[in-house]
């Protein structure tokens, strides 16, 4: 691996520095704050968005590295976008959808037209994916769907649910599943928020009841649902977004400490705080070039498996320890979410609770050691 960036990737990296420069974001924003969906239209209109699609898809066909370099500079500036249509859906639809799937929902994620949400995980089926019990019956040329989905992000505001349901119960349990893309304005879905810990309305249950959808909207063979959902995951796992989320907050840290509005709380700390921020920001670096490694093997073609779990352990390990980091080194005003006397408008408390989320969500810190272990290290079960 090269690094470094090429002269035309540098240049790049300018014209979108320059581009967002003139969109309105926010750079105390948190990643899962909604998108302005305004600004994630100019954003598609400009080609930003998917510039690593395939043209016939609504990409450019640009190098994976391109849509990296794009990503870093959108957190950059406190920006967001569809995270699930544009790099999960859509990717997936590409390898296991339809020709009539491909011309009905790539366009619109493209276009930034639609949202997505991911119907995965359940309430007895979260690390053991694979026991998942909503079912999908068929009835003439529909499924009828009964069951209940969990820790849903963005479900309130989704057009679309890429949705795992079990259409063979008598099947081991890998093999009975099936995928299918739902409308979320179907009859017989219900949605109910699930505040987080800080405050936050990101997640929802989703229930489904005798909600009908047509055998056309099965993505990928009947039952061979779950080696569909690997890809996601795989898509989901291979982003650099953990990684920009740790800088992010490193940056907070070092802005309050330099701002010198706590210089009376740090006059207090030992002198080997200093040293601890020095190694977060050698570990951001590293994480960022292990997250830049997996983007580098996806633009030669290679299947980045062990390696995203490998980066997306480290990095969401690695939020955590900026985010305690920073409530541990201002005391009480870390602790504080609003105020004159909190660290960083509050944004140091609010990471820190949010922060406990990172090592679940999207693969438990478990769940991609064993991948690590047993695809990467070759170590038996």
């Amino acid at each position: 691996m090269e690094f470094a960036f090429t002269p035309d990737q540098e240049a790049l990296r300018a014209r979108v520095r320059a581009f967002l420069s003139a969109l309105p974001t926010d750079p105390e924003a948190d990643s899962e704050d909604t998108p302005n969906r305004a600004s994630e239209r100019a954003l598609a209109a400009n080609g930003w968005l998917t510039m690593a699609w395939p043209k016939e898809f609504g990409g450019h066909g640009a190098a994976q590295m391109d849509q990296l370099i794009f990503k870093e500079e959108l957190f950059e500036v406190g920006g967001g976008f569809d995270f699930l249509g544009v790099q999960l859906v859509g990717p997936t639809i590409m390898v296991h959808g339809s020709d009539d799937q491909k011309r009905a929902h790539l366009p619109a994620i493209a276009r930034a037209d639609v949202r997505w949400c991911q119907g995965f995980s359940e309430p007895g089926a979260g690390s053991d994916l694979a026991s998942l019990q909503t079912r999908a019956v068929r009835d003439g040329d529909d499924f009828v769907i009964n069951g209940q989905k969990i820790w849903t992000s963005n479900a309130h505001h989704a057009d679309w649910i890429l949705l795992l349901t079990r259409t063979d119960p008598e099947a081991p349990k890998h093999r009975g599943i099936s995928m299918f893309v739902v409308d979320m304005k179907t009859p017989g879905i219900t949605i109910r928020p699930l505040v987080q810990l800080t405050g936050v309305h990101g997640f929802n249950e989703v229930f489904f009841e005798d909600v009908r959808v047509p055998a056309s909207n099965m993505v990928g063979e009947l039952n061979r649902g779950w080696y569909a959902a690997t890809t996601t995951l795989d898509f989901e796992r291979s982003g650099i977004e953990r990684n920009l989320v740790a800088r992010r907050d490193w940056n907070r840290i070092f802005k309050t400490v330099r701002s010198g509005a706590l210089d009376a709380v740090l006059a207090g700390r030992p002198s080997s705080w200093r040293h601890r921020l020095a190694d977060l920001y050698i570990e951001i670096e590293a994480g960022q070039w292990m997250a830049r490694r997996v983007a580098y093997m996806q633009g030669r073609g290679l299947v980045p498996n062990y390696e995203a779990s490998m980066s997306k352990t480290f990095n969401s390990e690695l939020g955590q320890r900026v985010a305690d980091a920073g409530v541990n080194l201002f005391g009480l005003a870390g602790q504080l979410r609003a105020g004159e006397r909190s660290a960083a408008k509050g944004a140091i408390a609010f990471r820190y609770l949010d922060a406990r989320r990172l090592t679940i969500g999207q693969g438990t810190s478990e769940i991609n050691r064993n991948i690590i272990a047993t695809r990467g290290l070759g170590l038996a079960r």
